[in-house]
């Protein structure tokens, strides 16, 4: 492979426009960086890196810069492959180019009627997304979001360029799927899509006077709820700046939010809930695949995001006590948001054609996330996350369920021995000099 990458080092504009991450707290800082526009990019990046002894280590948004290892010393690879989102309206495909945010993943096949399994962020890249497993807003009905990977297209360390699914290299397929990476640079994959007919989404927002109420209304709930919604609460402590709504400002709120496959089942959650008080801010409505990503109203901006997570097993009414006892008025918690996000349904089912990580067993997934820049200090933050896990620690099922808040990932993996063994073989074969070791981590389960 000609060495003939258009590597950039630090001091270089084109260095700081490749390392750029999302989460600010964990800055990428590798030896020497690019972004990677085609086939012939990667390839010499990865020669470079080889000729050197240097590591390859690849990123593309940096949400999940905080989970990463440091890359002291390595080229980091921000594919940013041309081409655009392909649709396939009659097989109900999409392929989707490295380097490719969910919101044009979405815009794209809403055109056709069609709705992808995303998160709850449109500028979270979709395929590092994808390939960690993936709580898609449609989750419960459809399982987590790798088991739609129809195929995957990656650049391995020796320059060839391959396409796996479950007839083309089958083992590598499925070790892709959630083995944690470190497999080679993925430059596209292909997803399944589904229709969508009758969508109701949104989020409503009550005073804390009503919170107790509230959310064990919405516990209950969860308890036997259809797999066609997939919801959320959160209890909010927001800063008072001007694009935030000034009902939600002055003192916590609770959120209840999500999506729902049929119009009649969002009734039926959230017609009790308004009956307990009438929300300040309602946005539940009917609306099409394209307006889903708004609903969760993650941040879209670059900022400092420092929490936790952790998956929950059940955690009844004591753990639901408990979380609003450690994030609630009173607490002082120096959090912004503090979420329970709703997994169960077809989640919880093993997909035998899924990949090495096809299931979660959990019925939760808690996150915690503070911005120093505009509540509490750093350590504020962190010795609180740790009073929140702590609180919660019963339930805990000890594994790892990162979203949008890094800075204190503690990343535990969630398959079983003999399948790390077998995702290790497959590394080795695809890559034996461990040219792209230091990019493989513990699996991980992407939320946002």
């Amino acid at each position: 492979m000609p060495d003939t990458a258009p590597i950039a080092f630090p001091g270089d504009p084109a260095y700081d426009a490749a390392t750029g991450v999302f989460n600010l707290v964990a800055p990428a800082r590798p030896a020497a960086a690019l972004t990677a526009t085609s086939f012939a990019d990667v390839r010499a990046a990865i020669s470079y890196a080889s000729a050197r002894g240097q590591g390859v280590r690849v990123h593309t948004t940096g949400h999940s810069a905080g989970a990463a290892t440091s890359m002291t010393g390595a080229v980091l690879i921000r594919p940013l492959l041309s081409g655009g989102v392909e649709i396939d309206p009659d097989r109900r495909l999409a392929r989707i180019p490295a380097g490719t945010p969910w919101s044009a993943v979405v815009q794209a096949a809403a055109a056709h009627g069609l709705a992808a399994p995303h998160g709850t962020s449109g500028t979270v890249g979709a395929i590092g997304y994808l390939l960690r497993g993936g709580v898609s807003l449609y989750g419960r009905k459809l399982g987590l979001a790798a088991n739609h990977i129809g195929a995957v297209e990656l650049i391995t360390a020796d320059g060839h360029v391959r396409r796996v699914n479950a007839a083309e290299d089958p083992e590598l397929f499925w070790a892709v799927r959630g083995g944690g990476g470190g497999f080679g640079v993925v430059t596209a994959v292909e997803i399944e899509l589904f229709p969508v007919t009758d969508l109701v989404a949104g989020a409503s927002f009550w005073s804390w006077a009503h919170a107790e109420a509230v959310v064990g209304a919405w516990y209950d709930w969860t308890l036997h709820a259809p797999d066609e919604v997939s919801t959320s609460l959160r209890v909010m402590n927001l800063p008072d700046l001007p694009e935030i709504p000034p009902m939600l400002k002055g003192g916590p709120v609770v959120c209840v939010a999500g999506v729902a496959l049929a119009a009649v089942c969002a009734s039926d959650l959230l017609g009790p809930l308004r009956k307990i008080g009438e929300p300040v801010l309602d946005t539940w409505q009917d609306c099409g695949p394209e307006l889903i990503p708004d609903v969760h109203m993650d941040p879209d901006e670059p900022g400092t995001f420092i929490g936790d997570h952790l998956l929950l097993a059940e955690p009844g009414r004591e753990g639901i006590a408990a979380f609003l006892r450690m994030t609630g008025e009173g607490s002082g918690s120096p959090l912004i948001a503090a979420e329970l996000r709703q997994l169960g349904g077809r989640m919880a089912v093993a997909d035998p054609a899924g990949g090495v990580l096809n299931h979660l067993d959990a019925r939760l997934a808690y996150m915690g996330a503070g911005v120093p820049e505009l509540r509490g200090t750093p350590e504020e933050i962190i010795e609180h996350c740790d009073k929140v896990r702590a609180a919660l620690s019963p339930w805990d099922t000890g594994r790892t369920a990162p979203g949008f808040v890094k800075g204190l990932d503690r990343p535990r993996g969630h398959l079983s021995e003999a399948d790390v063994r077998a995702v290790e073989r497959v590394r080795v074969r695809v890559d034996p000099d461990g040219l792209f070791r230091g990019d493989a981590m513990p699996e991980t389960v992407i939320v946002r």
